[in-house]
């Protein structure tokens, strides 16, 4: 049986975004926050298909502090742009083997973060990869979206949306 939602900012007048009954309804692409790293806007894909997240770094180094492995990495919140790149550390919570939808497997960091979507913050294992080539600076997936998401395909940008001035800076305008 089909659970109904609630029409969100997007169909309706109200703000509210869409629910079922106990999930926030996400487009199959949304702008999420950072705010652990001081990160307000990211595009980012929610991919049903992937188990783990993903985050583009790069310039990724290792190193000790106080016993436990840190690492270091920057990160390029607006595709095809270096503007407003910020410098993260963060303990190592994992090494693990992921395999990309081309096949190919490649070990990564594994850092916990929080990340903000549709207005819930939800903390995330999120995977520390080159997404240069990829469409989306980020990839949100299943493990992060089962803690109280639902995906429509059909929909896109259901949350809320960086100013239109920021927008057009992502686009290189």
């Amino acid at each position: 049986m089909a659970v109904p939602f609630k029409q969100g900012p997007r169909s309706c007048q109200d703000g509210r975004v869409p629910t079922t009954a106990d999930h926030l309804v996400a487009g199959w692409r949304e702008w999420v926050g950072l705010p652990g790293w001081g990160v307000e806007w990211v595009k980012a894909k929610l991919d049903t298909g992937a188990r783990s997240s993903a985050i583009h770094a790069f310039d990724v180094h290792e190193f000790e502090r106080d016993g436990q492995t840190w690492v270091r990495f920057s990160i390029h919140p607006w595709q095809r742009s270096a503007e407003d790149a910020a410098t993260v550390e963060s303990p190592v919570h994992d090494r693990r083997r992921v395999r990309s939808s081309s096949g190919h497997t490649t070990e990564r960091y594994v850092v916990r973060m929080d990340v903000t979507l549709l207005g819930r913050t939800v903390p995330t294992e999120m995977t520390l990869t080159s997404r240069d080539q990829m469409g989306f600076r980020m990839l949100i997936g299943r493990e992060a979206l089962r803690q109280g998401f639902v995906v429509d395909p059909a929909r896109s940008y259901l949350g809320e949306r960086p100013p239109r001035a920021v927008r057009r800076r992502n686009r290189g305008r």
